[in-house]
């Protein structure tokens, strides 16, 4: 299975309606908006490396709204226990 994740920039004035389109698209798994130099990034997972061009240039690509895209491909994926200790910092620990 492969892994990657689309950058995305978006016209301010999509990003919900962008987000949703996203959420719908096979492929795509998980949808965030984000802070920082992009404004959503979409989680893609498929079984092959046609299925991901098909994804990103043939689906979202063409999703009214988006003005740029960056993917970048994921190498391995770390256990859940390390990926939950990660988000977790600068929370309060559980009572």
């Amino acid at each position: 299975m492969i892994t990657a994740f689309v950058l995305l920039d978006v016209h301010v004035d999509r990003v919900p309606e962008v987000a949703e389109e996203l959420c719908r698209l096979e492929g795509v798994t998980e949808v965030y908006s984000v802070t920082g130099r992009y404004d959503l990034i979409a989680k893609v997972r498929v079984a092959r490396n046609e299925d991901l061009a098909d994804v990103v240039t043939g689906h979202i690509g063409k999703v009214a709204g988006i003005t740029g895209s960056e993917t970048v491909i994921a190498f391995r994926s770390y256990p859940t226990e390390a990926l939950d200790a990660g988000f977790a910092l600068g929370q309060d620990p559980p009572t």
